[in-house]
Formats: C-alpha cells, sequence, structure tokens
C-alpha cells in the first residue's frame, strides 16, 4: 500500500473520497470487508477518547516528573473562558496535550502517526466532533483520510524522529491532522493535500531533541503547538489556497532536510532543547 498523494487523489477521483478509497485499499490489502476495516479505525477513536481522559486528570505524573498535570491546567483556562485560541482549537490543543501526557506517563495511545506526536491527530478530531457536531462515523472517515497522508509520508519520506527529526513526527501528525479537518470541513481531496502539505512546509526543519532520550520534554509540548499548526493549514487549503508546491514534492523536501540534520537533533538527545542545563539538572536531581 504504497501511494503518493497525488496517488491517493487520483483514487479519490474513483472510489468517491480519499476515505473511502483508503477503506477499499485496507479491505484488499488485509483480505477483510470494508465493514471489518472501519470498525477497527472505529476501536482507535475509542482509543483515543480513553486517553484524553486518563490524560487530562489533574494528578496524573510522569515517573520522572517533567511532564503530567499539564493538560488539566490548559483545560481550566479553557473552561474559564480566558484561552486565546477559543472553544475548537483550544480544545484541540488541550486534548492534544492530555494524549501527549498519557503516553508519557505510560497509558495507552494510538500513535498518530508515532507515540512521540500521539496528540495532534486526536485532539483534532476529538475537538471537532465536541465543537462542530461531527458524527462518530465522519470522524473514523476523516481518520482514513489521515491514515493515506501518514502512510505518504511514511513510504516516501519517514515517521521516525531517529532518521528524520521531529519534522517527521510532529510535522507527519499535523499534516495528517491538517487533511482530515479539511476532509471534515467538506474539502476536495486535492484540498486535503494541499492542508497536509502547508502543514508539513510549516514544520520543516524541526528538530527531535527529547531531554534525557524520553518522549516528555519538548515532546509533549510540541504537538499543542502543531494543533495550531494543522488548523491553519486547513483553513488556507479551504479558502481555496493552492499549495505552490506540488504536495509529494514537500514530502521529499523533508526528507532531504532530514539526512542533513546532525545526529545530534536526530532524538539522541545530545542536542537541542536536550543539551539545555536547566532541565538536565531537574533529571539528576
Amino acid at each position: 500500500m504504497d501511494y503518493t498523494l497525488r496517488e491517493w487523489v487520483g483514487l479519490a477521483r474513483i472510489h468517491g473520497s480519499i476515505a473511502e478509497a483508503a477503506v477499499a485499499v485496507q479491505a484488499r490489502e488485509n483480505g477483510v470487508s470494508p465493514e471489518q476495516v472501519r470498525e477497527t479505525m472505529c476501536h482507535h477513536l475509542h482509543c483515543m477518547q480513553e486517553a484524553v481522559a486518563n490524560g487530562i486528570e489533574e494528578n496524573v505524573r510522569s515517573v520522572t516528573g517533567l511532564t503530567g498535570g499539564q493538560a488539566a491546567k490548559l483545560l481550566a483556562r479553557l473552561n474559564g473562558g480566558s484561552s486565546l485560541c477559543g472553544g475548537l482549537l483550544g480544545k484541540a490543543e488541550t486534548y492534544a496535550l492530555a494524549t501527549a501526557e498519557c503516553n508519557a506517563c505510560m497509558g495507552k495511545i494510538v500513535a498518530a502517526p508515532t507515540a512521540g506526536a500521539c496528540g495532534i491527530l486526536p485532539g483534532a478530531i476529538l475537538a471537532m466532533m465536541e465543537e462542530k457536531g461531527v458524527t462518530e462515523a465522519a470522524a473514523v472517515e476523516a481518520m482514513f483520510v489521515a491514515a493515506a497522508v501518514g502512510q505518504s509520508i511514511a513510504t516516501q519520506a519517514s515517521i521516525s524522529g531517529a532518521e528524520g527529526g521531529c519534522q517527521a513526527e510532529c510535522g507527519t501528525g499535523a499534516a495528517m491532522a491538517a487533511a482530515a479537518l479539511a476532509y471534515l470541513e467538506g474539502g476536495s481531496a486535492q484540498q486535503s493535500a494541499d492542508a497536509a502539505a502547508f502543514a508539513l512546509m510549516n514544520l520543516l526543519g524541526l528538530v527531535c531533541d527529547p531531554v534525557g532520550g524520553l518522549v516528555e520534554v519538548p515532546c509533549v509540548y510540541r504537538n499543542v503547538g502543531s494543533s495550531g499548526v494543522a488548523f491553519t493549514a486547513a483553513d488556507m487549503a479551504l479558502a481555496g489556497i493552492c499549495c505552490p508546491i506540488e504536495p509529494d514534492e514537500v514530502i521529499l523536501a523533508m526528507k532531504e532536510v532530514g539526512d542533513a540534520m546532525p545526529p545530534s537533533l536526530r532524538e539522541t538527545g545530545e542536542g537541542g532543547c536536550a543539551a539545555c542545563e536547566s532541565i538536565c539538572a531537574r533529571l539528576r536531581m
């Protein structure tokens, strides 16, 4: 199942949408019915909801104590009417952080596409369900659009921070979420592809620099920031702004940038934020 974004857009013309194309391809690859494919994705959606519920708890803490309890603070600000981002994006960011903290605290999450970037897609999908009335069935369809984008990036470049930096993880997560958002708002297959490209373009060059080699700092906070990128990318595409660069070329550019990154900025925990003494000192305490 190795398709470029251009090919997914082409398949959408045959099947009616990228979502339907992804369902058909997955069913054929796995030798199961389309209904079974949808049931599996629905299970993933429920796991995402559970991760948010677990990560939003005020008393959640990771073993190191570096993360946990921060999503609850963001939620309190949102519920208090103080969020600068408003209800939809504010909730997406809160849920993204909750999911990422659930992962850091050894909870069950859905890699979307990886554990380090696990909060961006669920945050966007669940916020759309709660704030814009998106049905569970539509949310599942959007997740297939996201999956198609993730597959395309994984096979043309990488979704591994160790290989391509955090642009390959949070960048891909934002691209997946942006494409899903465009789909949920009635955008065309090409607009979903453009949204993915805009998101990836805006996170190009993002390094992977986990403090202590742990998926905590700065990882969980990048899930929050990447959520904003996903929404703005989708808005641009839905406004009719076409990505000036072919979406698949943006993916290839990401690969080129990742290949050029020094090892210290590719998940080794040696450079960037991982080398900042203030946070390293907390780990030594």
